[in-house]
């Protein structure tokens, strides 16, 4: 499905993760696969990337540093991308735990240039990299259509802007042939979502989707993110896909109705 493609990942810090997940079936669809690190995580991701099935190059990107992205330009020099994943979010813990009108400006400020403009950023450089045959770029998205989730505070609010750049970085990068979407990944057992308080609340609420959620099992997300870097999406741009078992299409997941019906 990606014999051909050369695609950047990013966010691949241990093998527990989403961008794990997509590099591997990326190499397993014979896609030529290059990852992005920073110094703090260097060596978890070295060792992440020692379990893939064939030793990927590792680059430096500091998605929150703007000139990063100039040094990751020169570092590719003149290779082609034929398609990255967006997998960078962060939040200092103000911002996601306890009152979230208490939240600090800098933390709020953090949060959105990690997890939203990186976005942008990153739709920038693959589409000065991808010449005239055009690219797609896949961010990763948490189910933000505007409901406010019992925990994720400020992360929340920017999933719901990721959204909204998504679509302006689709407009602007179209005539180029770069294809630009998310996937709304239910809740995963990963590393980031560790650093999420309570949770396990969010795991809870998914045993009422539709088809079941498995939060061990990134692979269901990983192969949607494959198709959408590959040719086989080659007409969709500024979508959400939503991969969560069917959870996101409840109204009121878990109510129980008069008669004792249980509404799913």
């Amino acid at each position: 499905m990606l014999t051909g493609k050369r695609i950047l990942v990013t966010g691949v810090v241990t093998t527990d993760s989403i961008a794990w997940a997509v590099a591997e079936r990326a190499q397993l669809y014979n896609a030529e696969v290059i990852l992005t690190t920073f110094d703090r995580v260097r060596d978890l991701t070295v060792a992440a990337a020692c379990a893939l099935p064939r030793r990927p190059e590792i680059l430096t990107l500091d998605a929150t540093r703007r000139e990063d992205y100039d040094r990751l330009r020169a570092d590719l020099g003149d290779r082609r991308l034929d398609g990255a994943l967006h997998a960078i979010a962060f939040a200092p813990r103000e911002a996601l735990a306890g009152d979230f009108l208490a939240a600090g400006d800098e933390a709020i400020e953090l949060a959105f240039r990690t997890s939203t403009t990186s976005y942008a950023r990153l739709a920038g450089l693959l589409a000065s990299q991808c010449g005239d045959t055009g690219a797609s770029l896949v961010g990763l998205d948490f189910d933000a259509d505007g409901r406010a989730w019992p925990v994720y505070n400020w992360m929340g609010v920017c999933k719901v802007a990721l959204q909204s750049t998504m679509r302006y970085v689709a407009r602007d990068v179209g005539a180029g042939g770069v294809r630009a979407n998310l996937v709304s990944a239910g809740p995963l057992q990963t590393r980031a979502a560790g650093g999420i308080p309570d949770f396990q609340t969010l795991l809870d609420a998914y045993e009422a989707a539709p088809l079941g959620w498995d939060p061990t099992d990134a692979g269901p997300v990983a192969d949607t993110v494959c198709f959408l870097l590959s040719d086989m999406g080659r007409a969709i741009t500024g979508e959400v896909i939503h991969v969560d078992g069917g959870y996101h299409a409840l109204a009121a997941p878990g109510v129980q109705i008069p008669d004792g019906l249980e509404v799913r």
